[in-house]
């Protein structure tokens, strides 16, 4: 199992824990800038694909691990996609519901109609 998110070494686990952290706070900063300029949400796709290729860079020059492979490029991708998407929509339900604040009300994740 372990094998599937970090590589086996002997601080496999650790490594991922603290690359991944940083990466998830820099794709929940990604998420929340794209909402605030009110950009379209499928622009988390490139920056995140950019995001994940320097948290891989990360594991490569600070901790020799593989730099071109793909599985963990794409399990650190989806990790990014989740955090900056959660990060997106929190940050738009405020949004809709501040800017239109007579029309729509927060709802999670969600905005609805009052």
């Amino acid at each position: 199992m372990s094998g599937i998110f970090w590589t086996d070494t002997d601080n496999g686990l650790f490594v991922f824990v603290l690359l991944t952290v940083l990466g998830a706070a820099a794709a929940m900063a990604s998420g929340r800038a794209l909402a605030k300029t009110w950009s379209p949400l499928w622009l988390i796709l490139p920056y995140m694909a950019v995001l994940s290729a320097a948290v891989r860079f990360l594991h490569f020059s600070l901790f020799q691990e593989e730099l071109s492979s793909l599985h963990y490029y794409l399990v650190t991708l989806v990790i990014l996609l989740a955090v900056a998407w959660v990060s997106y929509r929190a940050m738009r339900a405020t949004q809709m519901a501040t800017q239109y604040s007579w029309s729509y009300e927060k709802v999670g994740l969600n905005w609805r109609a009052r």
